[in-house]
């Protein structure tokens, strides 16, 4: 498939997946259907460990295209596929085998605070902003994924008035897990990114999917799952050679397998 919406790099197992729909990245249907074969061909390469999200132009993305929902309803059943499609958007990225990194410079509104929402891990520039103007455009959705990171008041409160929200803040609620001046935005992902690559793609996979599975399971259950995982990876080269390298003092040389 062809990708008119996302410019794709791959450098030592490093991809860098680049959000460019100009003027401001906002998702329409067309994105969203690239989006999700994108992400699910990246799981599917092992010559990718990791992934980059980020975004061209002075917005990472300015959320659902509003004016796209103009004449959306043309006959039955078109509203729930619009949806069914939104859904899956950002769950290709949340369930990319991959770990996914965002790095997001500048604004992100509605959606587009979502989508940074539903990677691994979040990078912003100190330029960057967020904010939930769903209400203001007649929308809901997204308060789910403000849940998962907010407590229960701040989700609500900006939800209900739609207020900027400075990267600085996230970064000191412990949303991000840096913000950082806008010029070394992409150093510090691409340094992350090289960290996660050099590790046992098979181990990352796995605990990525752990990560997932166990999120709304009780303590005792999702460490008993994690313990399954850890049975398994015993059984792969990876592993054994993990723990070669470890008390030979040396860097091990992994084959994802």
């Amino acid at each position: 498939m062809a990708f008119e919406m996302y410019r794709l790099d791959v450098t030592d197992f490093v991809a860098t997946v680049t959000f460019d729909r100009p003027p401001v990245n906002a998702q329409n249907r067309q994105s969203r259907e690239e989006a999700i074969a994108l992400f699910d061909q990246l799981s599917d390469r092992d010559d990718v460990r990791c992934v980059i999200l980020t975004a061209a132009g002075k917005v990472f993305s300015a959320g659902a295209d509003v004016k796209e929902r103009v004449g959306l309803v043309q006959e039955p059943g078109d509203y729930l596929r619009h949806n069914r499609l939104t859904r899956e958007y950002f769950y290709a990225v949340s369930d990319c085998t991959k770990p996914v990194i965002a790095a997001v410079q500048g604004p992100a509104f509605g959606a587009g605070f979502a989508l940074m929402l539903a990677c691994d891990i979040m990078l912003a520039s100190e330029d960057a902003y967020f904010v939930m103007p769903e209400l203001d455009v007649g929308l809901a959705g997204g308060a789910g994924f403000l849940m998962q990171h907010f407590s229960r008041s701040m989700a609500r409160m900006m939800y209900f008035t739609g207020r900027r929200i400075p990267a600085a803040e996230l970064y000191r609620l412990g949303v991000l897990s840096a913000c950082v001046p806008p010029e070394t935005l992409m150093d510090e992902a691409r340094a992350m990114a090289r960290e996660i690559a050099a590790k046992s793609p098979v181990a990352v996979a796995q605990v990525k999917r752990a990560f997932n599975v166990v999120e709304e399971m009780p303590t005792r259950d999702a460490y008993r799952y994690e313990q399954t995982i850890t049975v398994d990876l015993s059984k792969t080269e990876d592993t054994k050679e993990a723990q070669r390298a470890f008390v030979e003092k040396r860097k091990p040389v992994f084959k994802g397998k």
